[in-house]
C-alpha cells in the first residue's frame, strides 16, 4: 500500500488531468453543467418535506437543514462509489497501453465526487443563512468529516471496482442495495422516530457514523461525540486497508479483464 501511494502522487500530474476530465465529461452538454450538483438535493429534500409534511403528518424543527446536511455527504458516497464500479472499462484503452497505477482511476472518481461535495456545500449555507440556522465554530470541523468519508468512499470504490471488474451482476446488486441503505440510514428522520428494538440497524451501519459526524457540526452546532467520531475513523481506515489491498491483489489483471 506504501508503495502504491507512493506512485499515485508520483503520478499527481496525471490525477490532475483525470478528475477535470471527469467533471468535463460528466456536464458535457448539459445547459445548467455543475448547477445541478446544487440543485439535485434540493429538489430531493423538496420532494422528502411533502412527502413527510404532508402525507404522513411528519414535522421537525429545521428539517431543510437536518435533511441536507445528512443526504449531502450521503450522496457523495452513493455517487462515487458507484460511478467507481464502472470507471476502469471507461478506462480501457488507457490501461492496455501504457503502464499506470490502476487507483489512480478509481482515486480521480472520489476526487471528482468531492469537488461535487463542496460545490453542494453552497446552497446548504444558503438555506441557513436564510432560515437564521445558527452558523457556529463546529463548522470548521467539518474537513475532519469529509476526509473521514472520502476515505470511506475511496476503499468501498476500490473494493467494489476490483470485484465488479470480474462479476458485472456486482452493479446491479449494489444499485438496489444503495437504495436499502439509504432508508436505513437516519437521513429523512431522526433515531427518535424508530422502535428501540430497530435500533441495532444503526449500531452496524458504518453510514450512520460518518453521516453524524458530519450532520452534528452542522444540524446541532456541536462536535461530534467521542464515540461517533471514533467508530468513523476505525470505519474508515478498515475500509480504506480493505478495498486498497483487495484492489492491489487483482490490479496485474485488471488489464486483462477490461
Amino acid at each position: 500500500m506504501l508503495h502504491a501511494a507512493r506512485e499515485l502522487f508520483e503520478y499527481r500530474t496525471l490525477l490532475g488531468h483525470l478528475v477535470a476530465r471527469d467533471l468535463k465529461v460528466r456536464y458535457k452538454r448539459s445547459v445548467l453543467g455543475i448547477v445541478w450538483t446544487m440543485l439535485n438535493p434540493l429538489l430531493m429534500m423538496i420532494v422528502f418535506a411533502i412527502v413527510f409534511a404532508q402525507v404522513f403528518r411528519f414535522t421537525m424543527a429545521g428539517f431543510t437543514v437536518y435533511f441536507l446536511s445528512a443526504y449531502l455527504l450521503w450522496n457523495f458516497v452513493a455517487q462515487t462509489t458507484s460511478w467507481s464500479t464502472a470507471c476502469l472499462l471507461g478506462y480501457a484503452p488507457l490501461i492496455r497501453k501504457v503502464y499506470v497505477p490502476k487507483s489512480i482511476f478509481i482515486l480521480a472518481t472520489v476526487l471528482s465526487g468531492l469537488v461535487n461535495l463542496l460545490v453542494s456545500l453552497v446552497p446548504l449555507a444558503a438555506i441557513m443563512l436564510v432560515i437564521h440556522h445558527p452558523l457556529g465554530w463546529s463548522l470548521l470541523f467539518l474537513p475532519v468529516s469529509i476526509l473521514l468519508a472520502a476515505l470511506f468512499a475511496f476503499g468501498m470504490s476500490l473494493l467494489l471496482a476490483s470485484v465488479c471488474i470480474e462479476f458485472n451482476d456486482v452493479v446491479q446488486i449494489y444499485q438496489a442495495l444503495l437504495l436499502a441503505w439509504m432508508y436505513l440510514t437516519p437521513i429523512i428522520y431522526p433515531i427518535s422516530a424508530v422502535p428501540a428494538e430497530f435500533h441495532w440497524l444503526f449500531v452496524v451501519n458504518p453510514m450512520y457514523y460518518l453521516v453524524e459526524a458530519f450532520r452534528q457540526p452542522i444540524y446541532g452546532g456541536v462536535l461530534p461525540d467521542a464515540w461517533t467520531l471514533g467508530v468513523s475513523l476505525v470505519v474508515a481506515l478498515v475500509t480504506l486497508v480493505s478495498g486498497w489491498w483487495l484492489f492491489e491483489r487483482r490490479a496485474d489483471r485488471i488489464a486483462y479483464l477490461v
